[in-house]
This record gives structure tokens, C-alpha cells and sequence, in this order.
């Protein structure tokens, strides 16, 4: 039975080790297995869901800006970012905030979870990992690729880099779209993230820092090996005051759509782990009449196990016989 299950749970006791060893996870009391369940498990839910969508959103972000710069410069295999640039995204300079939002995120606390044990339902009806919300956070990152691309594209078209009155070329269009990619995915993680710690803080804004360091000591390395990123940051991006402001614009506006999604979903259809946090920020979560009123909204039908496939099986009696009735009184 243990080996047939999705995640199979030991309790260790009298009766020997033997289903300890053959399960995913083990306890030591029965008792333990309830906020396992509806804490953990809850936790566990969200913060993978969060992890698989955001790992869609970044990719895609950072791959369809490859695409359009391809396709501006009519496929003439002219790279939009440096061979170290496309190596170490996904290294160093976006892997970190995701990793701590899968250890640490918490977007209801145990004790809510405790309080609200109808939250496990989030995972039986899986509202958290649906193909709308993977969809959706897809959508988001080509919305993100193309406000950083067209922006960056527009914004440095007729920008003069140097006093020699020398335009943009490849290598600070690139720059400047990939400072705006780091920034637009790491803040993307921040306003997606609902319980902060130090360790969040730490590598989100480290993740940013790590950027512009790197930047500066690939670039002051010989020309043989940092080939186009020769000083391009110290002697072309950070003199210039167009490329700060078009970082700062570039940010607003690729953020903008999902701040304005999350704020009227949040406010007008929230989930069940939102309606919570807005109990917890009003201050009724010790009113009862307030807290029964979401316990019964967030009810729905399960989609997935033995209590859907039961429920599916009665309506389909129930329509048979439905129908048996109706021909014998049009007989």
C-alpha cells in the first residue's frame, strides 16, 4: 500500500520498522500526521506550484527576448547577450530567490492552517498548479519579454553613448536588456512571495548585486576574453543616464500588469489561502460568524479521488435513471 501511494507515510512503533522503511516520509505518533498534513503539506503545495510556474515565467521571459532581438536583426544569427550572459542566468543570477521561496515561502501560517484545515483543499482540487495558472504565468513572461525588448529597443535608438555622438550598438542593447531581465525577474519572485525573511531579502538584492559586479569584472578582463563586454559597463552603460532611467521604466511597466492582476484577484476572487490572509489583515480571524462565512465559500466539489469518482458515479445513476423515467411516461 505504501509503494502504490503518491507519497506513502510510516508510523514508526510496536509494530516494527517495516513500514518505515518502505515510505516516502516517516512519523514517530499518530497525532504527528495532522500538521504533516494540513501545514506541511499545504506549504509543500504552494511553494513547489510557486516554484514550476515561476521557473515558466523566467525561461520563457528570457528566452522570447532572444527571439525578438533574432528576429529585429532578421535572423542573422547576431547574439542578443554575451556567451556568459545566456551561461550564468540561470546560475547565479536567478536561481537563488527561487530556491529560498521553495524552503521558505509561507503564504498562510500554521496556525491559520491549523484554524482553516479546509486549505488542504487547495491541493485535492488543485487550484495552484491548474493549466489556467501555469497558462498565466506563461502569458505574464511574454508580456515581461516583450515590455523589456521594445522598451529597451526604442528607448536607445537614438541615445548617444559617448562624446564622440556614437549611437547604442549590440553590445549596450544587450547589456541594458539583460540589467532589465535580472531586475524584472527577481522583483517578479518579490511581489509573488508572501512571507519574507532575511534569507529572501539576501538573495534577491544579492542576486541584482551579483549582476553589476560580475559586469564590471568581466568587463575590465583582457578583450580576448570578454570579447563584446569589454568595459561596456563601465565606459558606456553606467556614464549614461539613459540606461538607469530606461532600467527604471522598463521595471514599472513589466510589473504593472501583474501587480494589477494579483490586486483585483486578491480583492474581488480571492482563493481560499487569500480570503485568509485578508481575515488575518482585517483582524477578523477570532470573529466566528466571519471566519463560517469563508469556510463555506471556499467549499467547492473535489475534482480528483474517491469522494469525485463517487459523486460522478451517483449523477450518472441519477441521470439513467432520470431517462428510464421520462420513456416510461412518454410510453
Amino acid at each position: 500500500m505504501l509503494q502504490e501511494a503518491d507519497i506513502g507515510v510510516g508510523i514508526s512503533g510496536v509494530e516494527g520498522m517495516q513500514a518505515v522503511m518502505s515510505s516516502d516520509i516517516a512519523i514517530a505518533q499518530f497525532r504527528y500526521l495532522e500538521r504533516l498534513l494540513l501545514v506541511h503539506g499545504h506549504w509543500c503545495y504552494s511553494r513547489i506550484s510557486s516554484m514550476i510556474c515561476y521557473f515558466f515565467y523566467k525561461n520563457i521571459t528570457f528566452g522570447v527576448t532572444i527571439f525578438l532581438y533574432e528576429a529585429y536583426t532578421s535572423f542573422s544569427a547576431q547574439p542578443a547577450y554575451n556567451d556568459w550572459f545566456l551561461s550564468l542566468f540561470n546560475v547565479f543570477f536567478s536561481s537563488l530567490p527561487v530556491i529560498a521561496v521553495g524552503v521558505f515561502d509561507q503564504d498562510v501560517s500554521a496556525r491559520f492552517c491549523y484554524k482553516f484545515p479546509l486549505l488542504y483543499q487547495e491541493g485535492v482540487q488543485n487550484i495552484l498548479f491548474s493549466w489556467k495558472r501555469i497558462i498565466g504565468w506563461m502569458f505574464n513572461g511574454v508580456i515581461s519579454a516583450l515590455a523589456i525588448f521594445f522598451l529597451c529597443k526604442e528607448s536607445l535608438k537614438h541615445q548617444l553613448f559617448d562624446p564622440n555622438g556614437k549611437t547604442a550598438g549590440w553590445e549596450v542593447l544587450g547589456g541594458t536588456m539583460y540589467t532589465c531581465m535580472v531586475w524584472v525577474v527577481n522583483l517578479q519572485l518579490a511581489l509573488s512571495i508572501s512571507y519574507f525573511t532575511w534569507v529572501q531579502h539576501i538573495v534577491i538584492w544579492g542576486s541584482i548585486a551579483l549582476w553589476y559586479i560580475f559586469l564590471m569584472i568581466y568587463g575590465a578582463m583582457s578583450p580576448s576574453f570578454s570579447t563584446d563586454a569589454y568595459m561596456v559597463f563601465l565606459e558606456a552603460l553606467a556614464p549614461a543616464p539613459s540606461y538607469w532611467l530606461t532600467t527604471l521604466f522598463v521595471m514599472i511597466f513589466s510589473l504593472i500588469p501583474y501587480f494589477i492582476y494579483k490586486s483585483v484577484k486578491m480583492r474581488f476572487f480571492p482563493v481560499y489561502h487569500q480570503m485568509i490572509q485578508w481575515i488575518r489583515y482585517e483582524g477578523h480571524s477570532n470573529d466566528a460568524e466571519f471566519v463560517e462565512m469563508v469556510r463555506q465559500r471556499s467549499i467547492r466539489p473535489t475534482t480528483v479521488g474517491y469522494t469525485a469518482r463517487r459523486a460522478a458515479s451517483v449523477r450518472r445513476e441519477d441521470r439513467f435513471y432520470d431517462q428510464i423515467h421520462t420513456d416510461l411516461v412518454a410510453f
